[in-house]
């Protein structure tokens, strides 16, 4: 079983993989993802696509346009893990 640090964790390897200019900006919960980083809605299908790889789920493409913040992103993967 993964705990929400982990989960965070592993979500933060991911965007920096896919961004490897970011490397070294702190990335909160509260990081709002197309505001606070100069990730486009291209950029972040690709950390969603990634992360479904990495963590072995599916998250449903509606509720990709309700993950603002980093934070959401990690309560995406917890509820489906469980």
């Amino acid at each position: 079983f993964m705990n929400r640090d982990d989960i965070l964790a592993k979500t933060r390897t991911v965007i920096f993989d896919c961004f490897p200019d970011m490397a070294g900006m702190e990335l909160r919960e509260d990081t709002v993802i197309n505001t606070d980083t100069a990730i486009d809605s291209m950029g972040f299908t690709l950390i969603i696509c990634r992360i479904e790889a990495k963590f072995g789920i599916k998250i449903p493409d509606r509720q990709w346009q309700k993950l603002y913040t980093v934070g959401d992103v990690v309560d995406a993967i917890e509820h489906r893990l469980q």
